[in-house]
């Protein structure tokens, strides 16, 4: 992280945009217009020429319902208002409800929604309509064609193969996305110079980050705090828009450098440590575990990209801020924009999502330990159950067999008492039958006879 950080200072430095750079993407725009138009086989002698046969080949149809509907936009920043001509995912949504809802979607300058319907002919839902229900058709019968072959076969279809017949069989309704999204993008490129009447020099279309901005300034938590409106000026009297913003790209391109220095030399780091490592418990390549190697896919390279990612902010912010309070004099609003000029803006946007990814991971890994503690518990909680019915068991059985050990031994007891007072030596023997075997042995001689029969015998008396 620190070494990305000197080249970021030494290699990228000062962020400049001069005129000249902005000239050279008015160039750059024109170009591309031209050429774009030449590769759909349009073709005109002068830029506004190809301007026109462009809005005329790719017209939208929410392009003038703003006009008169009294809502904030005007025709300077309508093309900011029009979500719809946004170079922004946002952007293709929007011209895909004006396609498929027939809805616009406009956005003031006050952060306000508005939507607004359409014109919308017999053919507009006649195109629509059938390429929404030949698609509804065509996936029904995907549906019964498998059912069918699974009922028959006894066996399910590959997802894989599932998926792909139900992107075949959407193809309709996909085709009209496709062309939406091709006539959408031809529109933006027809505005991005400015309008037929300002060929070269027009409003033209905002840029991607002044377009996300706008979007983002439109949430809630965000439309009354007056960012709409600035960014709204930004774009009328500023005139920002999608050519003042390629110069940036260019900046950022630049910024990047460092950053891609930063992790691959960590990934790098990371496999060589590792493969060493290997190699040397392995005395070989012969058995390596390649996952513990390869750079990609675990919690070990991805917090090492972390720290790295936050390193090389730290760095960079501190360069930053060194040459601002050199450069500025004690000035802050010099400093703001020194510092602004020098900060990596690309290593920052890495380190926040590394610390967003870092996060998602933790609680991921949280949540897992949560489950499985309350799993532990749970299978816990039934062991100590059975334990305790097992128990309580095996105590009624202990006391059930003392009670018939008791009973037994206090017969015998009785039986022996009788015998002695009746001089019964059969009941004195008996008594003393049930004793022994209460106490586990087996008596050698049950009564009178059988004790004087071992007693003439040759057999040992056991005691």
């Amino acid at each position: 992280g620190i070494f990305a950080g000197i080249v970021d200072s030494i290699y990228v430095g000062e962020i400049k945009i001069s005129k000249n750079d902005i000239g050279i993407s008015h160039k750059q725009v024109n170009n591309f217009i031209e050429n774009y138009a030449e590769s759909r086989g349009i073709k005109g002698q002068h830029l506004k020429d190809t301007i026109a046969s462009l809005e005329k080949e790719f017209t939208v149809a929410q392009d003038n319902v703003w006009s008169g509907a009294d809502i904030g936009v005007s025709a300077k920043n309508h093309h900011l208002a029009d979500l719809a001509h946004h170079p922004t995912p946002l952007g293709l949504v929007s011209a895909l409800m004006v396609q498929f809802l027939r809805i616009g979607t406009f956005v003031n300058k006050d952060g306000e929604w508005h939507f607004i319907f359409v014109e919308t002919t017999k053919d507009d839902i006649i195109a629509i309509v059938i390429a929404a229900l030949i698609t509804g058709v065509l996936n029904w019968l995907a549906l019964l064609a498998e059912k069918k072959y699974e009922d028959d076969a006894d066996t399910e279809i590959p997802g894989t193969l599932k998926t792909l017949i139900h992107i075949i069989a959407s193809s309709p309704m996909i085709i009209e996305v496709i062309k939406c999204a091709d006539n959408w993008f031809g529109h933006l490129v027809s505005e991005m110079g400015g309008s037929k009447q300002t060929a070269g020099a027009g409003m033209g279309i905002p840029g991607v980050f002044l377009s996300l901005m706008y979007e983002l300034a439109s949430l809630p938590i965000l439309k009354d705090s007056g960012l709409p409106a600035a960014l709204n000026s930004l774009y009328v009297d500023g005139k920002v828009n999608l050519r003042s913003e390629i110069p940036i790209y260019s900046v950022l391109t630049k910024q990047s450098v460092p950053v891609i220095i930063n992790e691959v030399f960590v990934r790098s780091f990371f496999f060589i440590s590792r493969l060493a490592g290997e190699i040397k418990e392995h005395n070989g390549l012969m058995g390596i575990d390649w996952k513990n190697i390869i750079p990609f896919g675990n919690r070990t390279i991805e917090r090492m990209i972390t720290v790295s990612s936050l390193t090389f902010t730290v760095a960079d912010t501190a360069d930053a801020a060194i040459h601002a309070a050199v450069e500025s004099g004690g000035n802050w609003v010099i400093f703001s924009c020194r510092f602004a000029s020098r900060f990596n803006f690309v290593g920052a946007g890495k380190a926040g999502l590394s610390v967003i990814r870092e996060i998602s991971a933790e609680s991921e890994e949280a949540e897992l330990i949560h489950e499985k503690m309350l799993l532990t518990h749970a299978v816990t909680a039934q062991a100590v159950q059975i334990i305790e019915e097992y128990k309580a068991a095996l105590n009624a059985r202990l006391t059930e067999y003392i009670a018939e050990d008791i009973t037994q031994f206090l017969t015998g007891l009785d039986m022996m008492r009788d015998g002695l007072s009746t001089v019964d030596a059969d009941r004195v023997i008996g008594g003393n039958v049930v004793i022994q075997r209460v106490l586990g042995r087996e008596p050698q001689f049950t009564n009178q006879q059988e004790f004087d029969e071992l007693m003439g015998s040759d057999m040992d008396l056991i005691l």
